[in-house]
């Protein structure tokens, strides 16, 4: 997400479009399963062929042989390609920053309609990505729900960041909430980093009322993440066609699932990514002040 911070690759997915949205193997532990199914039924009829065709037992195996060959072609293939994800699984969206230069926002929701877009706001404590007021105001304009990001440098204070992030965004009811990329350490301790992220989070859900979201990549998250910000709403970034599985079992809302994609209107590589759930469950995620924070609550911002 991070510019040229290029997260590692498997599989990396190129010249993609959102007509490749329903098209991954999620369903690929299902097919196995099947083609296992069918591998031991094949086998018992063998076994009872044995007993009816003796006299042809050497045809009857390679019948059988041709049938379990042509029953696995797509299982062999590593991966499938025709697969449809369930029509709740397939929320659309895309995260931009200035690395995408000028987007033509109408051309895109001509083209590839999206759910949700979320855009790069703020980096460390004073870096305000020069962009973001352009692709925040186009995408309220067009009614596309927005959401702004924060990436987290791990040698600065959380609280500083914080308030920096504060201090350049404008939330509007409706908007998702704010996301926290945490993808490297800067040369910091890890315990540092996570305490410093801690701040970040606890100020802003303050502030605002509304747990922020987590961004990492897969292996940065299992690595120095996992077990410590389970209480925050979780978007993964794996490039695969194959969706994210963390071992501590937690589960995501949002998958990047390719920093390669080529959308009508963006002019550069955009990532892509899908919602784990329906519209409703979006708008779970989404900031809906009730009412105005408590005095108590606030935090001073520069």
């Amino acid at each position: 997400m991070h510019g040229g911070l290029c997260l590692s690759k498997s599989k990396a997915l190129t010249s993609l479009t959102f007509s490749h949205f329903t098209q991954f193997g999620t369903n690929y532990d299902h097919q196995k399963f099947v083609g296992q199914r069918l591998t031991g039924q094949l086998l018992d009829l063998i076994s009872v062929s044995s007993w009816f065709f003796r006299p042809d037992k050497t045809y009857m195996l390679r019948l059988y042989s041709t049938v379990l060959f042509l029953a696995f072609i797509p299982i062999w293939g590593g991966r499938a390609d025709h697969v449809s994800l369930a029509a709740t699984t397939t929320l659309r969206g895309v995260d931009v920053s200035h690395h995408q230069k000028i987007i033509e926002w109408d051309s895109v929701l001509v083209n590839d309609p999206l759910d949700f877009a979320f855009v790069k706001a703020t980096e460390g404590r004073d870096f305000v990505d020069s962009l973001f007021c352009r692709n925040w105001d186009e995408l309220q304009r067009l009614g596309i729900r927005r959401g702004a990001y924060h990436f987290f440098r791990a040698y600065g204070c959380g609280d500083e960041q914080a308030a920096h992030f504060l201090s350049q965004v404008d939330m509007m009811p409706g908007d998702l909430a704010p996301v926290l990329d945490i993808e490297i350490l800067d040369g910091i301790a890890p315990e540092i980093m996570l305490q410093e992220a801690l701040i970040w989070l606890e100020i802003v859900e303050r502030q605002l009322g509304v747990k922020p979201i987590i961004y990492s990549n897969q292996h940065f998250y299992e690595q120095y993440l996992s077990g410590h910000l389970d209480q925050f709403p979780l978007w993964i970034a794996r490039y695969s066609d194959e969706k994210p599985f963390l071992t501590t079992g937690k589960s995501w809302e949002f998958w990047q699932f390719s920093n390669e994609g080529c959308v009508e209107g963006i002019c550069k590589k955009v990532d892509l990514n899908v919602f784990s759930g329906t519209h409703e469950m979006l708008d779970r995620l989404c900031w809906y002040p009730d009412q105005e924070p408590n005095e108590t609550s606030l935090i001073s911002l520069p």
